[in-house]
C-alpha cells in the first residue's frame, strides 16, 4: 500500500528539500518503489533529481490542462520517480484555494498508488494551499528541523495544523517525527536544542542526526543525491539510517 509522507516545516533553510530527496534516494536504495511530488515553486528537488526534459509537466499542467497524472512522471538517476516543481505552481496555488478544489492531489495520486510503496511530498517552506494540499492528502508528515531556537517556534504551529485536519475528519494525517538537520554538536546551542526537543516530544523525534556536511550541499549540483554522489559520506549515511527509522515507524508501527 502506497505510503504518502509530505516532508513540511513553515521556516525555510532547514533542509526540507535535502531530505525530501535524500530520503526518497534511500528508501528506493532498499527496493521500494518511490515517487517525489517537488510541491515546491523554487523546483529544487527537481534539480537534485536531474529532471533533463526541457520544460517537464508539473501539477501545474496536470491540473489546467487535464494531462494524465502519469505523464507528469519522470525517472530520477536514482531510482525514484518524480513530478517536478516550477514557478508555474503559484498560480497552481491561487487555484486551488479560489476554486475550491482542496484534495484534488489525493483524488489524483490514487490512480497511481499501486505503483509505489512510498509518495514523499516536498512543501513550500510556508503554510500556503500548496503546503496544505500536501498534508492534506498525507498519511503522515515528517518535520525537519534545524537545532536553533528560532525553529522550534514554527513546529508547534504546523503540529495544530496537522491536527486541525484530523479533527476536522478532512485527512488520517498524524506527525510521523521530527528530524534533526545540519547538526554540529560541538555547537553549544545545537545541543540545547536537541535537548529541548527530546524532552518535549520525546516519542517523535528521531534518533538520527542529520549533519552538517558538503557532500550533501554539493550534490543537487549534479543532478543526483547525496547517496549516489558521495555514499561514504557522514550525510549520506545519516539518510540511509533515517530511511530505517522512517520503514520501521511506518511499516512495522
Amino acid at each position: 500500500m502506497n505510503k504518502i509522507i509530505a516532508i513540511a516545516n513553515q521556516k525555510g533553510g532547514v533542509g526540507k528539500t535535502t531530505t525530501a530527496v535524500n530520503l526518497s534516494a534511500s528508501l528506493a536504495a532498499t527496493k521500494r518503489k518511490v515517487l517525489l511530488i517537488d510541491m515546491d515553486p523554487q523546483g529544487n528537488a527537481s534539480t537534485a533529481a536531474g529532471i533533463l526534459t526541457e520544460d517537464p509537466n508539473t501539477l501545474y499542467n496536470h491540473y489546467f490542462d487535464t494531462i494524465p497524472i502519469e505523464d507528469c512522471t519522470y525517472s530520477s538517476k536514482d531510482g525514484y520517480d518524480i513530478i517536478p516543481g516550477g514557478e508555474e505552481l503559484i498560480a497552481l496555488e491561487v487555484s486551488i484555494r479560489n476554486d475550491n478544489k482542496q484534495g484534488f492531489l489525493l483524488k489524483s495520486l490514487e490512480g497511481i498508488s499501486n505503483k509505489y510503496d512510498y509518495t514523499i511530498i516536498d512543501t513550500p517552506p510556508t503554510l500556503n494551499q500548496l503546503t496544505i494540499e500536501g498534508l492534506f492528502c498525507a498519511s503522515g508528515t515528517l518535520i525537519p528541523l534545524q537545532c536553533e531556537y528560532y525553529s522550534l517556534e514554527g513546529v508547534t504551529g504546523l503540529m495544530t495544523t496537522i491536527q486541525t485536519l484530523s479533527d476536522k475528519n478532512m485527512s488520517s494525517n498524524r506527525v510521523i517525527g521530527i528530524v534533526r538537520t545540519m547538526v554540529d554538536m560541538r555547537n553549544n546551542l545545537a545541543k540545547e536544542v536537541s535537548d529541548e526537543l527530546e524532552k518535549h516530544f520525546k516519542n517523535l523525534v528521531f534518533n538520527t542526526l542529520i549533519p552538517r556536511n558538503v557532500k550533501l550541499a554539493e550534490a543537487p549540483s549534479h543532478g543526483i543525491s547525496g547517496i549516489k554522489y558521495m555514499p561514504n559520506s557522514y550525510g549520506a549515511k545519516a539518510y540511509l539510517a533515517l530511511a530505517g527509522e522512517v520503514i520501521r515507524k511506518v511499516e512495522y508501527a
